[in-house]
């Protein structure tokens, strides 16, 4: 990949993200890939090339190798092709929006369907199947799942990225806020990183948020519910924060989505 965070994250969080993660000392070879690692007395090499141009070559030494290969289901070995259950090119089970697999009293959740491979994605699609199951609604918005990688400082987000709503042709407003300029992450020294808020330029509907900075896992799920339940982002600018807390933050960063620019900013900083 030639970025990090991985599938969704905004353009702009990644880069800083980058940033934030070299000052603390990491280095970062993207658009890279592993070809091979073999072990010399206590010293591991680590061989790797461009993933555009395999000619450039280059061997790293390093005391430890840590290897991340992703997640794939777990579907292998399940007698699925027994009950005719067939898998996808990506070993995945096909569900209908009821979760039912082509066997219709087997249904089937979490990481081995299409979706992220995430916990608590998990977990709403088990509730909702059982409701489904005894006759309720069933519906989940994939669009409202958050994601969280859990650094230091924490990045989170939740909804659609820049790119997305570029890619979709959809007019979009900004509203940023840096901790910087919040007076409790000022006084816990944590100050790196922002809250950035993606509205619809007509309607102010939130279409994404995306957070980097002290507790962003924990301060997403405000914007969660608000997706959840169609709030603009006038609805999170008018809604009364405690201060000095974190989560003000969010609330100025909607508030600068809003009307253009936030309250907090020129005293604090």
């Amino acid at each position: 990949m030639t970025s990090i965070g991985g599938v969704g994250i905004d353009a702009e969080v990644s880069k800083n993200f980058q940033k934030i993660l070299a000052k603390q000392g990491m280095e970062f070879k993207l658009g890279t890939k592993v070809t091979g690692a073999e072990r010399k007395g206590n010293t591991i090499l680590v061989n790797v090339e461009n993933a555009k141009d395999p000619s450039k070559k280059e061997q790293l030494e390093a005391n430890v190798l840590l290897v991340c290969v992703g997640r794939r289901p777990y579907t292998t070995n399940l007698g699925l092709e027994q009950l005719g259950i067939e898998r996808d090119e990506k070993g995945r089970v096909p569900v209908n929006s009821r979760f039912q697999t082509v066997v219709p009293n087997i249904y089937a959740i979490g990481d081995c369907i299409h979706g992220p491979m995430l916990a608590h994605k998990a977990e709403d699609e088990g509730v909702v199947c059982v409701e489904g199951i005894k006759g309720g609604p069933v519906h989940i918005d994939y669009n409202c799942v958050p994601s969280v990688i859990y650094t230091h400082p924490e990045v989170a987000w939740v909804g659609k990225s820049e790119e997305d709503l570029k890619r979709d042709n959809i007019t979009y407003k900004i509203g940023k806020f840096p901790f910087v300029a919040n007076s409790r992450a000022k006084t816990n020294n944590e100050t790196d990183g922002f809250v950035k808020v993606l509205a619809d330029k007509h309607s102010d509907a939130i279409l994404g948020v995306h957070i980097i900075g002290p507790n962003a896992g924990e301060l997403i799920s405000e914007a969660v519910l608000g997706m959840e339940y169609g709030a603009s982002a006038e609805d999170i600018a008018r809604t009364c924060h405690a201060h000095p807390t974190c989560s003000e933050a969010v609330r100025e960063a909607h508030l600068a989505a809003f009307c253009g620019k936030a309250r907090r900013i020129n005293r604090i900083l």
